[in-house]
């Protein structure tokens, strides 16, 4: 009875699913349904459904068998590094739209640098799906 009682108190480690890779993924590679796979485990910040990784970008690369936190992929870049860009300001009725050259690689809403050729001055902005940068 008291090895009974000492076992219920102490507990037993919960193991959830976890998602890992099946095949080491470089950065920078869009992620298919083929590269995840479920596993038993207790990992905290693990997806434990492969769909939420679907179609995201690898931010580092991910080793097979590894599990797949929430901070190694991310949104498609819409922009890479040293890309020509429409940079585009907006404030009341005033809009100004010069070319950039991209600082970064982001995705859609991820902030980046970019420098304006006109002016060579660097300025913040947010990229846009279509590949525009927003500049606030």
């Amino acid at each position: 009875m008291r090895f009974l009682l000492l076992f219920l108190v102490i507990g037993t480690p919960a193991f959830a699913d976890i998602v890992v890779t099946t095949r080491t993924l470089r950065p920078q590679t869009v992620v298919t349904a083929a590269d995840l796979a479920v596993r038993p485990g207790d990992i905290a910040g693990v997806p434990s459904d492969p769909t939420e990784l679907i179609g995201l970008e690898t931010r580092v690369a991910l080793y097979a068998g590894h599990p797949v936190r929430r901070g190694d992929v991310g949104e498609p870049a819409v922009v890479d590094r040293n890309e020509i860009v429409p940079l585009l300001f907006e404030r009341g009725g005033l809009t100004i739209q010069v070319v950039g050259r991209a600082l970064a690689r982001a995705g859609a809403g991820d902030r980046l640098r970019v420098m304006n050729l006109d002016s060579r001055t660097v300025v913040w902005g947010s990229a846009q799906p279509d590949g525009t940068v927003i500049v606030k």
